[in-house]
C-alpha cells in the first residue's frame, strides 16, 4: 500500500518540479529582455579598471550602447573603427540562473531570494571577467599588427582561449556552479520535507 502511494505521488512532484522551473525560467527572460541594456553600463564601467590594469599607460575605454560594449582606446587613431563587442552572449545565462533557483521553496520569498540575489552578484563577477577576457581577446587576435606587436603567443593564446572556454562551457556552467554552492542545502531540505510529508500521507492512508 505504501509503495503503491509513493509510486502515484511521484509523478505529481515532477509536474510540480518541471512547473516551478518553467516559471523561473519566464521570469528570467522577462527580467533579461527587460533590463539587460541597463545591466551592461555598469557591467562596462566595473570591467574597465580591470582591464586598465594590464596597461601602461591606462588607455582603455568601455561603454555600452544598444546592446554592445564598444571598445575605445585614448590612443586609437581619430578615423579608426572602435570595435563594438555583442553582449548578449557574455549575459544570457542569468535566465537559466533564475530557472535553477525557482526550484527553492518560495523562490521570491526570504532566504531564497537572499540566496538568489547573491548569486546574481556572483553571476555579476562572472561576466565582468568574461568581458576582461573578450576584450583582451579582441586586443591580442583582431588588430593586425598592433596585436603582434603587443602580444606574445602565450598572451594571445591565454586571452583567446580563456574567452573562448567562456563561451563554449563557462557561460553554462558557471550558473550551475552558483546554484550549487548556494541553493543546494535549501534544495536538498525542500526535497527532505517533501519526502517527510509523503511519508506522513502514505502512513495516515493505511487502513
Amino acid at each position: 500500500m505504501r509503495a503503491e502511494t509513493e509510486e502515484r505521488a511521484w509523478p505529481a512532484v515532477s509536474r510540480h518540479t518541471l512547473a516551478r522551473l518553467a516559471a523561473g525560467f519566464a521570469v528570467g527572460v522577462a527580467l533579461w529582455f527587460g533590463f539587460r541594456e541597463a545591466y551592461e553600463r555598469p557591467l562596462a564601467a566595473a570591467a574597465q579598471p580591470l582591464l586598465r590594469a594590464f596597461e601602461r599607460p591606462q588607455v582603455t575605454l568601455l561603454s555600452a550602447k544598444g546592446g554592445e560594449i564598444l571598445v575605445d582606446r585614448s590612443d586609437f587613431s581619430p578615423g579608426s573603427p572602435r570595435p563594438g563587442l555583442p553582449a548578449d552572449d557574455l549575459h544570457f545565462n542569468f535566465v537559466l540562473l533564475t530557472a535553477l533557483f525557482a526550484l527553492q521553496p518560495h523562490f521570491f520569498e526570504g532566504r531564497s531570494l537572499l540566496r538568489l540575489l547573491g548569486a546574481c552578484g556572483l553571476l555579476f563577477l562572472v561576466h565582468v571577467l568574461a568581458l576582461v577576457f573578450q576584450v583582451e581577446s579582441v586586443y591580442a587576435t583582431r588588430l593586425g599588427q598592433w596585436s603582434a606587436a603587443n602580444y606574445g603567443p602565450v598572451a594571445r593564446n591565454i586571452w583567446a582561449g580563456g574567452f573562448h572556454f567562456y563561451l563554449i562551457a563557462g557561460r553554462f556552467a558557471a550558473p550551475f556552479a552558483i546554484w550549487w554552492l548556494l541553493a543546494r542545502k535549501g534544495f536538498s531540505g525542500s526535497r527532505g520535507s517533501e519526502r517527510s510529508r509523503g511519508r506522513k500521507v502514505s502512513r495516515s492512508a493505511r487502513p
